[in-house]
């Protein structure tokens, strides 16, 4: 599973991050599922812990992250169902049309 930072809004007065918009990939050979999602954080300059937006990695914002335990089996999922459906679109008279065009 590949998580990525898209982009990220800041405290201008602190320089403080307040949201990080992040996607998340799994990749099964041909197959692929993704998911999209938000994040909103209250940091405090004085933390110990508390990095400077311009000395910031894409790994510190994705250690903040608190996503869903189920997501990477919701992917996965995902990519099974595409692999093996389980249900699929189309008409009846739609397939006849193209086999009688053919």
């Amino acid at each position: 599973m590949i998580i990525t930072i898209n982009q990220l809004e800041r405290n201008t007065a602190d320089d403080s991050v307040v949201t990080a918009h992040w996607s998340v990939n799994l990749t099964d050979g041909d197959y692929s599922a993704s998911s999209y999602g938000s994040q909103s954080f209250t940091r405090d300059e004085d933390s110990p812990d508390f990095i400077v937006f311009d000395d910031l990695t894409e790994a510190d914002v994705v250690g903040w992250l608190t996503l869903d335990e189920g997501l990477e089996a919701n992917l996965q999922a995902q990519i099974d169902e595409q692999k093996a459906p389980t249900t699929v679109t189309g008409t009846p008279w739609s397939e006849a049309v193209l086999e009688e065009v053919a």
